[in-house]
């Protein structure tokens, strides 16, 4: 464990803010309660929290209005260990997929039922997301770290239990387990760069905790055609190289749920950064998660946004679950092949999440830099629906990676932009509801592209999701950029936040967090 002694001073975090910045009450729009205008001062308080708010009133201007943040050395450990376990949760969500044919075989049904055993994760993420974010909020960070990394093991020592040909019914309830731990685990990485990481490091530790999970999806297309390679004319040999793959699944999944108990904590000692000590200041039975879901529907930028992460996000499962059936269609007997074009995706789009997040950090420029990856994945998936079929596996892995790049790449902007434009909305809450929207898209894509797949030709359901991505870039270009945590950070804030749509003709002036002079 980190001593507070050992925690490392965040530079230009703290300090004092000019006089002109000294700041009255705070209302905060998190979910709060709107409170009655106060007295003489003009100024709305919190719902039956006037003293608490006088107390946060005396925190922020105890340094000139600023108060102490720090970095803590321990929050490398703490995205180190949710990368790891959101890594495994990613790699048995795909394991089966990569190995359609194999799985298919093995068990005795067919195509469309190994595609359920990807399309759970997605059926189960969307009755559960309101839930889990409820859970979140109100029992916090490290309740929610473990409830995913236990039952990401749970589920993968239950499929331990399904090695024979007749127990499909079994793997499908473990890999549902598993499904339900995913609820857990696709809302935080949000949360845990807003919380533990300072403003000028945010969105890159956004896109680590992402890439997690991408790095699974990677290793997930790579190992299993390696370990489990197709021997139809032998059972037995295949239920022994299943074992291997299962097994040593739930091994890793245990420990790292062990690691998640010692390492995770539910916050730092010092905020690191001057929006999470706002957050931090005001009264916690003043939350209403109710009022934070209404507040989130009524911000037009991100109900936009909301359904054109959806459409890039659900087209990128769809083509990660028949990325198989694509490539063997035109290419027989290159199970393994496909496998590497899965993970050339995969780790093409992990190196983009990476350039993507530092380059968020560096410029701020969010709405620009989304639209374009959005323009460019349109473009690339373009080009791969029409290379697929050349007869040159070269070209598939090329265009493959080129697709990869920016599709997978464009997870994390998503996160990172909608904190920005829904600040001091709970991070997890929006980033639950932006996954639950690629789930539900998810499921819709995966059906209806493999139908047409199957129907047709891969060429027929890439491009029905060309068409939607399409739409998608239509709906990024309408987003009102508004980055009310930087300008929190950059000492630029307004005081009048209210649960009031961000487009609301009647309070223009609260779309942008203001400064409000002393003077």
């Amino acid at each position: 464990m980190v001593e507070d002694g050992g925690e490392e001073e965040a530079e230009g975090e703290s300090g004092e803010m000019p006089a002109a910045a000294a700041v009255p009450p705070l209302q905060r729009c998190n979910g709060f309660l709107p409170g009655k205008e106060a007295e003489g001062g003009g100024r709305a308080a919190p719902a039956g929290g006037g003293e608490r708010a006088a107390e946060a009133e005396a925190m922020l201007s105890a340094a000139g209005g600023r108060p102490e943040t720090r970095l803590s050395r321990r929050r490398l450990a703490v995205l180190a260990v949710f990368s790891c376990y959101s890594l495994v949760n990613a790699f048995q969500w795909i394991q089966y997929s990569i190995l359609s044919n194999v799985f298919a075989g093995f068990y005795g049904v067919s195509f469309t039922q190994i595609d359920w055993l990807s399309m759970v994760y997605m059926v189960a993420y969307v009755p559960l997301i309101l839930p889990a974010t409820w859970l979140l909020d109100a029992r916090g960070l490290r309740l929610t770290a473990l409830l995913g990394a236990g039952l990401n093991g749970l589920g993968a020592w239950l499929k331990c239990a399904s090695l024979a040909p007749g127990r499909y019914p079994l793997t499908l309830a473990a890999q549902a387990v598993c499904a339900i731990a995913q609820v857990f685990i696709l809302g935080l990485p949000s949360r845990i760069a807003s919380v533990w990481f300072g403003p000028t490091e945010v969105s890159t530790a956004c896109a680590v905790a992402v890439l997690g999970n991408q790095l699974g999806t990677a290793i997930g297309f790579l190992l299993p055609p390696v370990l489990v390679p197709n021997t139809p004319d032998d059972i037995n040999l295949m239920a022994h190289n299943i074992s291997i793959m299962f097994y040593g699944t739930a091994i890793v999944s245990t420990l790292l749920f062990f690691l998640t108990g010692v390492v995770f904590e539910e916050k730092p000692k010092y905020p690191p950064s001057h929006s999470q000590a706002v957050l931090q200041t005001m009264p916690p039975e003043d939350y209403s998660y109710k009022q934070s879901i209404i507040n989130l529907f009524k911000n037009i930028p991100f109900v936009l946004l909301l359904i054109s992460y959806g459409i890039m996000t659900g087209a990128f499962y769809s083509v990660s679950t028949l990325l198989n059936q694509m490539v063997v269609t035109h290419y027989e007997g290159e199970e393994v092949n496909a496998g590497r074009i899965g993970l050339t995706l995969v780790v093409a789009g992990m190196v983009g999440s990476i350039i993507c997040g530092l380059w968020l950090d560096y410029t701020k420029t969010y709405k620009q830099t989304t639209l374009i990856v959005y323009v460019l994945s349109f473009i690339g998936l373009l080009v791969f629906t029409f290379t697929l079929d050349l007869g040159y596996l070269i070209v598939v892995f090329v265009t493959g990676g080129v697709l990869g790049f920016f599709m997978t790449g464009y997870l994390p902007l998503g996160f990172e932009f909608a904190v920005e434009i829904t600040y001091p909305e709970s991070e997890g809450t929006s980033s639950g509801l932006l996954n639950a929207s690629a789930q539900i898209f998810g499921i819709v894509f995966t059906l209806v592209q493999g139908k047409l797949t199957t129907d047709y030709s891969p060429r027929a359901g890439n491009l029905f999701l060309c068409a939607w991505i399409f739409v998608g870039i239509i709906l990024t270009a309408l987003i009102k950029s508004d980055l009310r945590r930087h300008n929190v950070n950059s000492g630029i804030m307004n005081l009048d936040v209210k649960a009031v749509p961000v487009d609301s003709p009647v309070e223009p002036e609260s779309t942008t967090l203001k400064i409000q002079s002393a003077l």
